[in-house]
């Protein structure tokens, strides 16, 4: 006969599974802690990133097209100087909104104008910033109308042609800058093949305190002269203050290199009217001060800094914030060789 031996209970108490549970929990939650802490921290890297893309391309966008201005294909404007009316100078700083071709005209001259901290913006800037810098670069395309990859001629823009046929400068023709088609009918030095025709640009630099309406998203936008108006082209989000210092070439005859840097060649050494529109004739160099911000606050976070934007008009340090929000921010800041402007003889 068999002995008989006790039954044996089978699975778990709920003592073990209540344990169990518990330390699976426990496991779960730091997963969960460790998963949302590389969540922020992948974030926080993004925005990061988007912030420094950001501030670099609108130090190239703006680098870029100060290195092109006042390119005006073969005219030289540094011949502007007597009594021919077409090459008068302006003998005040023109409207940088005009769209009429006779203060265009009178415009052709100043490859840059600015406004320090927006002060007297023109019209056509719309939702500015306030305390930041407006800059005005005036240009020809370096594309040709007609050339491969080159954009096509549009009714009523405006467009430059220069003449290098020496029978049209004898009657004083050394360029052509309209609207109407017809008036584009200069030669090349052969005297018998056209001219190329390039568009004319006016492009307005500012900070606009919105992206799309109402967004609170600051933004580096650019007016952009058309046929009969401007409009207004958004370029880099996160853009919160833009200064600029102007390198003067004060040296009589000019060198080519800066002597002095100003906030505001238009009130430098205490100038007015033709002093002033000399200041901006004679700018060769540009300092870009650009201050962004992430698009996203961040957690936690609260910006106390204050951030130094180059000089001010009177000398001093021009600082900004502190902010005290949750949005991170730097400063980024480049130099800019005006090429066409500092290659000339100012008359």
């Amino acid at each position: 006969m068999r002995p008989t031996h006790p039954t044996r209970p089978r699975g778990y108490s709920i003592i073990e599974l209540m344990v169990a549970i518990t330390i699976g929990l426990i496991i779960l939650a730091a997963l969960v802690t460790l998963f949302a802490g590389n969540s922020r921290e992948r974030g926080e890297i993004e925005r990061a990133n988007q912030q420094t893309e950001n501030g670099r391309y609108a130090l190239q966008i703006i680098g870029d097209d100060l290195r092109d201005a006042g390119y005006l294909a073969s005219f030289n404007p540094g011949t502007v100087a007597g009594p021919n009316p077409q090459l008068a100078i302006p003998a005040t700083l023109p409207d940088a909104c005009a769209t009429d071709v006779p203060t265009l005209n009178t415009a052709l001259s100043l490859a840059v104008q600015g406004y320090d901290n927006g002060n007297n913006a023109p019209a056509c800037v719309a939702d500015l910033r306030p305390g930041t810098d407006i800059l005005v670069v005036r240009r020809a395309s370096t594309c040709a109308v007609g050339t491969a990859g080159c954009d096509p001629q549009v009714a009523g823009d405006v467009y430059l042609q220069a003449s290098g046929c020496g029978t049209e400068f004898t009657v004083g023709n050394y360029y052509a800058l309209d609207s109407n088609a017809g008036s584009l009918n200069l030669h090349q030095k052969d005297c018998a093949t056209a001219a190329l025709i390039y568009q004319f640009r006016t492009h307005i630099y500012f900070v606009a305190n919105n992206d799309k309406p109402g967004d609170g998203i600051p933004t580096l936008k650019r007016a952009e002269l058309g046929p009969g108006a401007f409009s207004i082209v958004p370029l880099v989000e996160g853009v919160e203050n833009l200064q600029l210092e102007y390198g003067l070439d004060t040296a009589v005859p000019t060198t080519g290199s800066p002597a002095v840097y100003t906030a505001d060649p238009s009130s430098y050494n205490g100038c007015a009217a033709a002093a002033c529109v000399s200041n901006w004739r004679n700018t060769v160099t540009a300092r870009i001060n650009v201050l962004t911000r992430n698009l996203t606050p961040t957690q936690g976070y609260t910006d106390t800094k204050t951030y130094a934007l180059g000089l001010t008009f009177g000398g001093a340090v021009n600082t900004v914030g502190p902010f005290n929000d949750r949005y991170k921010r730097h400063v980024y800041y480049s130099v800019a060789r005006l090429n066409n402007p500092a290659g000339r003889n100012s008359p």
